[in-house]
């Protein structure tokens, strides 16, 4: 091969490797790009349908009516209903996982072979399925023959009611989420706290300082971008659920658990009443789009601060 010929052969394949280069960043992300476009279909489909009357037993009177349809969503009494029982369910249960959460963390903080096999057992139920972790808590809590309706009655709380009374189903779905979900916040917040530099612990012990004012001077607000993490993941899963509270009681009695995922679900799919379903789950990512938000620049803030003290 010539020396003129040998030279176009290597910028020929400088040419390719440039433009492979060049065409690499677009071919990583076009599974990203593809994910992307699968969700922004329905949730279009989802906006536009909000934006209509559309009601499967009744197609012939199908048409476009703006927000009315928002309008009258918020002058329903039953949707102010579901936002408090929305409310009341998510601020119950992510409070009480992080509270439980943390403190099994801090339990299992030391790096032993004891505490690493308890925080593999503790993962378990967060294996489970909500939908069948549900069930099996809707059996043992049965009147007749549940195991936990047999545990209270020992301690004089005869024929409690669990989901099927208004007055404690709250408590019994709120049980079942806190026995699923308290594993995650434990396991991110461990994670968090086995991460912390350990030169200001030992400095703090070498010096005698108080356990509790090592935890709320140093350990706290070294976690709190951990914690910030954790509370945004379960809320905005928590404010979504659906599983767990219609296993159980599809949004009963009455509607005492009647929440945006089980309320939309119902509309669609019981009273056909599709607009009226688009236009709750719209509300919805709503609600959850500005919540993250929210605890997204706290966690930005959070970063800066541990950035610059370092």
């Amino acid at each position: 091969m010539s020396e003129s010929a040998e030279i176009a052969l290597h910028q020929r394949a400088g040419v390719a490797a440039s433009r492979g280069a060049r065409l690499l960043p677009y071919a990583l992300s076009l599974p990203a790009l593809l994910v992307c476009i699968g969700i922004l279909i329905p949730f279009g489909t989802a906006a536009w349908y909000s934006l209509q009357r559309y009601n499967l037993a009744m197609p012939f009177t199908r048409g476009f009516i703006g927000w009315s349809g928002y309008l009258d969503v918020l002058s329903d009494p039953d949707f102010w209903n579901t936002v408090e029982v929305s409310a009341i369910y998510t601020l119950a249960t992510v409070v009480l996982e992080l509270l439980l959460g943390l403190g099994i963390a801090l339990l299992l903080r030391e790096r032993t072979r004891l505490n690493n096999i308890v925080s593999i057992a503790l993962l378990l139920p967060l294996m489970t399925a909500p939908a069948i972790a549900a069930l099996m808590w809707k059996l043992m809590t049965n009147p007749g023959f549940g195991v936990l309706s047999w545990i209270v009655g020992a301690f004089g709380l005869t024929n409690f009611k669990w989901a099927s009374d208004p007055n404690t189903a709250m408590l019994t779905v709120v049980l079942v989420d806190i026995w699923v979900y308290t594993p995650f916040m434990m396991i991110l917040l461990l994670a968090g706290l086995r991460s912390l530099p350990t030169q200001p612990f030992e400095a703090a012990r070498l010096d005698g300082v108080p356990g509790r004012f090592v935890f709320f001077r140093i350990t706290l607000p070294m976690l709190m971008p951990y914690i910030v993490t954790a509370t945004l993941f379960r809320l905005l899963d928590s404010i979504q659920q659906f599983d767990i509270i219609y296993a159980m009681t599809q949004g009963g009695p009455g509607d005492s658990l009647m929440v945006f995922q089980v309320r939309a679900y119902l509309e669609f799919f019981q009273y056909t009443n599709v607009g009226r379903s688009a236009v709750l789950m719209m509300i919805l990512w709503a609600i959850t789009y500005a919540l993250s938000n929210v605890f997204v620049k706290q966690w930005l803030k959070l970063r800066e601060r541990s950035h610059g003290a370092q």
